[in-house]
């Protein structure tokens, strides 16, 4: 199921699938998704963005009709096409408004890929979607209300109720890595000081990192940390790095809990890279959000569990979802039986979600 009682069957009995792109600044994860989460097929291919949006749009649109055709060649019906993109997005208007990681501006992805492709086409960013696979399909499923919260790079989140993920008025919702959280902390990429991910994200953490130890080390310099080294050495004993982890935790803690009071879920989805420190992060950061709430319920706060399949899958749920209820011949259970004619077309499947792990 896609989470929000729909079972798009296809044309002629065929299983229907989502052709879905998760689409960043390097490469693209790519896949034909079935209704309830399965992957029939996944590939992926470079975006090259320094070869200028234009390009960057005809491999988009290349790769997805190339994808189309593997569906009708291996007996799938694609219904729907599903783009994520980073940046500023326009879901309403299906336009991609400014990525600088892309090159994007001002794109009418949406419309471009009906043209081309004749199928009803999403465009979402692609953090939502991501929480949008979270939520229906992943770590937060069955709760209702669900913060996914990305910390790599920078921090990026998504509130997602009942399935559904609201991009806000002007396509900027879940910005929550720009709360201030600390007036006097460092100047953030934003260009204001303070916002948790001048302090908190991935980046931050390395950044902090080697201030502290660079000034105590000989000519002033030590060799570059990421922050999965930051949190090594955390756990090794490291006393700076273990400053540094414990300002991090502190920070998202105090961002945590203003989402908390904002939107009273009832699970924190945390992912991205820093979040693959595990228990490293999660303890220390459960106890620090306790101690931050007074009458708010503690949410229950765990890893993804989609790993970086989430974006791709989020792009396939947001596609089916544009499927009008009179466009979807057949039942779950006609879909699924005329799945099992075609075993041998699937390439993997996305498991019940106790048996993930983020990769």
């Amino acid at each position: 199921m896609t989470g929000r009682g729909h079972s798009p069957g296809g044309a002629g009995g065929r299983p229907a699938v989502a052709v879905a792109l998760d689409v960043g600044g390097t490469g693209m994860k790519c896949a034909l998704v079935r209704p309830d989460g399965t992957v029939v097929h996944a590939e992926r291919h470079p975006t090259d963005a320094g070869r200028g949006p234009e390009a960057v749009v005809a491999t988009i649109l290349g790769v997805a009709e190339g994808l189309a055709a593997r569906a009708h060649a291996t007996g799938f019906a694609p219904v729907a096409v599903g783009i994520a993109v980073p940046g500023v997005v326009d879901s309403t208007r299906g336009v991609a408004v400014w990525s600088a990681n892309v090159g994007f501006r001002d794109v009418p992805l949406r419309d471009l890929a009906v043209a081309r492709l004749g199928l009803p086409t999403a465009l979402g960013h692609d953090v939502r979607v991501g929480a949008l696979a979270e939520a229906r399909l992943g770590a937060g499923r069955d709760a209702g209300h669900v913060l996914f919260v990305a910390i790599g790079t920078g921090i990026a989140g998504a509130h997602v109720v009942d399935g559904s993920a609201a991009p806000g008025a002007h396509g900027a919702a879940g910005e929550i890595g720009h709360i201030l959280v600390r007036p006097d902390g460092p100047r953030c990429g934003c260009g204001r000081y303070g916002c948790l991910e001048s302090l908190a994200s991935a980046s931050a953490v390395a950044r902090r990192y080697a201030e502290l130890a660079g000034s105590g080390a000989p000519g002033g310099t030590t060799p570059a940390v990421d922050a999965a080294g930051v949190a090594s050495r955390a756990a090794a004993g490291d006393p700076v790095a273990g400053r540094v982890w414990r300002e991090a935790v502190e920070a998202l803690a105090d961002g945590l809990a203003t989402g908390q009071a904002l939107f009273d879920v009832r699970t924190i989805v945390l992912g991205g890279g820093l979040a693959r420190a595990g228990d490293q992060l999660l303890d220390p950061l459960r106890a620090a959000l306790r101690d931050r709430l007074t009458f708010h319920r503690e949410p229950r706060l765990v890893p993804a569990a989609l790993g970086d399949q989430a974006g791709c899958l989020g792009a396939a749920l947001l596609a089916l979802d544009t499927v009008p209820a009179d466009e979807k011949p057949g039942t779950a259970q006609d879909s699924a039986g005329a799945a099992d004619e075609h075993t041998g077309a699937a390439d993997s499947t996305v498991p019940p979600s106790d048996e993930r792990q983020e990769s």
